[in-house]
């Protein structure tokens, strides 16, 4: 186990400390919507960009301003960043994020941080090796209807949970050839869609673990081939899990699915004393509308519009400009790449 690397010293003469320098690993969509989003929020300098692509860095680096602009991750590395934010295909995410922890950087990644547990995992030592801040951007505990969600459970008002539903299906699926190999993505619609539902479900309940009962993973209708050498991937998932807090917690999501509209997103809690349910609006990715459940009746506890994509990396800066230090919380990253592995590997 390498030593932890000291945390920078603070600036003389008690002036307020300087704000973390923070670099981005990837500047596509995703990632220059992050890098907007948390240069917008103002706790941290966004200083350098790094893609191979000439013209993406190029633009990402006249966005913040005439920022650094950098080939690779080394190349970043060597700027003196307090931070790095990486958003890269799924296969380069563990060993980018254990580069930068190494080299006493924090983190904040896209999902999945690791393509399994042992990958996981092994960023997790790295940030605790290194006491370094480390986060995924598992962006829709953030949105409003979900915080909703989340503070009526807490109250008790529901009585005890029992069941949850929770159904994500893309109509189009991914438009990266990438997202289709299982050795560059680690999975298929699971990994793209699932990790949300079943980090939600976790949050959600408090439950710290769960238990798959049952699971079925379909290509284009057909059973997904077992066989560990294929890079066939599911555009179909279907889970049932039993969460240790006591609530059976029903999974499906898909990319292709004729479902009518572009996206259906559903989350649905049942307790003794009503449910909770948070829904996506007209097809929608990003407007969701949260009710609560009174047996044939319902009340509207939030609607659209809600700006919530960057909050998670906002969260980041934040907490990155207040400590540098690692988190426990990230250790439920270890579970969520637990149950997702479950998934993969349930055999009746």
């Amino acid at each position: 186990m390498s030593a932890p690397v000291p945390a920078p010293a603070g600036p003389p003469g008690g002036a307020p400390p300087a704000r973390p320098r923070v670099g981005f690993l990837g500047v596509g969509w995703i990632g220059r919507t992050r890098m907007q989003a948390l240069h917008a929020a103002g706790d941290v300098d966004a200083v350098a960009v790094a893609d191979l692509d000439a013209h993406l860095r190029e633009q990402a680096a006249a966005d913040l301003g005439g920022a650094s602009a950098a080939r690779s991750l080394d190349e970043l590395l060597d700027l003196d960043l307090d931070g790095v934010v990486i958003a890269t295909p799924s296969a380069l995410h563990a060993e980018q994020a254990v580069a930068a922890l190494e080299r006493g950087v924090a983190v904040f990644c896209q999902k999945p941080l690791g393509r399994d547990e042992a990958e996981t995992r092994r960023v997790l030592d790295a940030a605790r090796d290194a006491d370094r801040l480390l986060a995924v951007d598992l962006s829709y505990r953030r949105t409003q209807a979900l915080r909703a969600a989340q503070a009526l459970i807490a109250s008790g008002e529901l009585g005890a949970l029992y069941a949850a539903d929770l159904v994500f299906h893309n109509a189009y699926g991914p438009d990266k050839p990438w997202f289709t190999q299982r050795e560059l993505a680690g999975g298929g619609c699971l990994v793209d869609l699932g990790t949300h539902l079943i980090d939600l479900a976790l949050w959600l309940t408090g439950s710290t673990g769960a238990a798959v009962t049952a699971a079925k993973l379909l290509r284009q209708g057909a059973p997904l081939p077992a066989d560990p050498g294929s890079s066939a991937v599911e555009d179909f998932a279907l889970a049932q899990l039993e969460l240790d807090a006591g609530v059976t917690a029903r999974v499906a999501c898909s990319w292709f699915l004729p479902a009518g509209r572009e996206c259906l997103f559903e989350c649905t809690l049942y307790g003794t004393q009503g449910a909770v349910s948070v829904t996506n609006v007209d097809g929608s990715f990003y407007d969701f509308r949260a009710e609560r459940h009174h047996g044939t009746t319902r009340e509207a506890l939030v609607e659209p519009p809600d700006e919530w994509g960057g909050r998670s990396v906002a969260a980041w800066g934040a907490q990155l400009a207040q400590g540098r230090g690692f988190d426990p919380a990230a250790e439920e990253l270890a579970v969520l790449a637990r149950v997702i592995d479950g998934i993969y590997g349930w055999r009746p």
